[in-house]
């Protein structure tokens, strides 16, 4: 039975969505609350499918206190902006519960940003006013700093994936993926294996992608042409993009070696 969600226009707390840093967001742990799902189910969802969330912003991550049994535990919440939530969603089994709470979380949002609009501040107001203005450009400077920090960091990863694109037409067979990663072939191949990446068909010997990693340009198929005891034979090949390396790199926490 799918439960009633009443709005929150809050700035933390318990409340749904509630305005981060002047942007609307909602947590991971209200959208296992609301989708009755375990709270490690809808973060480990928003990990396998981070690099796709955060074409939409950069996902956010805190570390907050919970009472248990045993006393006080911290745990790691997402946090999400309507787009990465709405993106989020639509990864989880499209049942009764998802489908209600999908509908009352976009109303939530629309009102949160209903709200922000009837509350713009009039900007003559703010240059006139020293206090607004000094709390404007502290954080514009630590969003520009918090920018440039980004970029440092991923400096590496990018220009390593540039030469390996630039050397390999932009993908990779799983084995030398491996070596990229600086991980063992057969590690790779289980992890994959166990992580509905790639599979075999009943019989076969060649892997395959799964269609969602293929959809999402996690991996591609390559077809060709090999003589097998004097005779052509049609083999497919699985191959690991830039993309699909990123996000192994990210997920097994590896630098990439290009």
């Amino acid at each position: 039975m799918s439960q009633t969600l009443t709005p929150h226009m809050q700035t933390e707390g318990s409340s749904l969505v509630f305005l981060k840093d002047g942007l609307a967001v909602t947590t991971s742990l209200a959208i296992a609350d609301g989708t009755q799902n375990q709270h490690k189910n809808v973060l480990e969802l928003v990990r396998t499918y981070r690099a796709d969330i955060e074409e939409f912003g950069r996902v956010a991550f805190e570390t907050r206190p919970f009472e248990t049994a045993g006393g006080t535990q911290n745990r790691e919440v997402a946090l999400l902006n309507e787009q990465q939530a709405t993106l989020l969603l639509t990864y989880m089994r499209n049942s009764d519960v998802v489908r209600s709470f999908k509908k009352a979380l976009v109303k939530m949002f629309w009102e949160m940003a209903k709200a922000q609009r009837q509350s713009v501040t009039d900007p003559l107001a703010v240059l006139n006013d020293p206090a607004q203005m000094r709390s404007l450009l502290l954080n514009y400077t630590e969003r520009v700093l918090a920018l440039e920090s980004t970029v440092a960091t991923q400096a590496p990863k990018v220009e390593a994936l540039d030469r390996i694109a630039t050397r390999t037409g932009g993908t990779l067979c799983i084995t030398d993926a491996a070596k990229a990663l600086q991980m063992g072939v057969k590690a790779l191949f289980d992890w994959l294996s166990a992580n509905r990446w790639i599979y075999r068909r009943p019989g076969g010997k060649s892997w395959l992608g799964y269609q969602d990693r293929v959809q999402s340009g996690l991996l591609e198929h390559k077809i060709a042409t090999i003589l097998v005891e004097g005779e052509e034979r049609i083999r497919e090949q699985v191959l690991v993009t830039a993309k699909g390396l990123a996000r192994l790199a990210e997920i097994h926490g590896k630098e990439i070696a290009a």
